[in-house]
């Protein structure tokens, strides 16, 4: 039986693909808790990274032992166990192709034989383990203000704990494993410390993916620049509803509102009705171009259908990367574009801003 929850969601952190010939990983649980609780078993399966798929499935009580097996021979699988959905019940490992190892214990004081870097992660998630335990208590009654003010607060210290790691051990491949566990203002810190042995290491890629999201965030910060009130706005061609490319350049002649939203995005869903409202007031002297980002294909479509949108779409499959391109901070964002193609007005967020402009503009 499979099960997914919020927080064994939140849980998993990605990996991505390591390619080489070698024999499906195992791992061999003989936990204290698989003889009289229901245990979660999550699998991430790294060459996925992208669309965050998650596996999670629920393991019967009465075993005295667990196997899990890889489901290839050519990936880099990030694996945790846990009882109750706590995290201070949680273990995680790296299982890589041709691992086989045991892990033995229980969820809180457990021991890895035949796997030097996962015995060697064990203290330190160890001596997470009070953070983790506040964590849960927090969860228990969590408001934004507790959020905020004490469980982030914890989680950043529980992280910082294991950048110590890191930032101790430059040549290990753990300390990047860790990285790809902990916040993103570590990455920025101690990725560049760490040697190419590492980098070049069975974790390669998820160093490619790092310097992937360098890359990105730079090119951000430049596109940032050129997106203003008043600046040209760059062209794009994206596909439409039916496969069939549409150009921005080929709406010029009427002030175009560019409307990065998706699917997955509450305060775009929530902002529907009275972008409709405000469509049908002044579809004679603007059009609304949807542009979805993140969403799958079919999830896209069925989103453009449940809600009715009667304004044209296309989607943001990342080539160009349209988002990218305008420097999109959140969602949803409006602009604006003029009839002689350039930026009138930047929304970021569902705001009366937006609407009050439209008033404004066409009034």
């Amino acid at each position: 039986m499979r099960k997914k929850s919020l927080l064994l969601l939140a849980l998993a952190a990605p990996l991505t693909a390591f390619a080489q010939t070698a024999q499906r990983g195992t791992i061999d649980f003989e936990l204290e808790e698989l003889k009289a609780d229901t245990l979660f078993i999550g699998t991430y399966l790294a060459s996925e990274i992208d669309q965050r798929n998650l596996r999670v499935d629920t393991i019967a009580p009465g075993q005295a032992k667990y196997t899990y097996t890889a489901e290839t021979d050519t990936t880099v699988y990030n694996v945790f166990i846990a009882s109750e959905e706590e995290l201070s019940k949680t273990v995680f490992l790296a299982l890589l192709p041709g691992d086989h190892f045991r892990v033995t214990g229980n969820l809180r004081d457990w021991q890895v034989e035949g796997s030097e870097l996962n015995a060697a992660y064990a203290p330190i998630q160890k001596a997470c383990r009070p953070y983790q335990e506040r964590m849960d208590s927090l969860r228990r009654a969590m408001t934004e203000d507790v959020y905020n003010n004490e469980f982030m607060p914890t989680w950043n210290r529980m992280d910082g704990l294991q950048a110590a790691y890191v930032r101790q051990h430059p040549d290990s491949d753990l300390s990047l494993f860790i990285l790809s566990r902990i916040g993103e203002e570590w990455v920025k810190e101690l990725y560049p410390t760490l040697t190419e042995r590492v980098k070049r290491g069975p974790f390669a890629s998820i160093a490619r993916v790092f310097e992937e999201g360098f890359r990105r965030e730079r090119t951000f910060e430049e596109n940032k620049k050129r997106i203003a009130e008043g600046a040209q706005a760059p062209d794009f061609t994206l596909n439409d509803l039916r496969g069939k490319p549409l150009a921005l350049s080929s709406l010029r002649g009427k002030y175009v509102v560019l409307d990065f939203w998706g699917s997955w995005c509450g305060w775009c869903i929530v902002g529907i009705p009275e972008m409709k409202k405000y469509y049908a007031k002044y579809k004679d002297r603007m059009e609304i171009l949807g542009i979805d980002c993140r969403d799958k294909e079919e999830v896209w479509k069925a989103a453009v259908e449940k809600h009715a949108l009667p304004w044209l779409h296309v989607r943001n499959e990342g080539n160009p990367d349209v988002s990218l391109l305008y420097a999109v901070e959140g969602y949803p964002t409006k602009i604006v574009v003029d009839p002689e193609g350039k930026i009138a007005k930047i929304v970021v967020g569902e705001s009366p801003e937006f609407y009050e402009y439209l008033d404004r503009l066409f009034q």
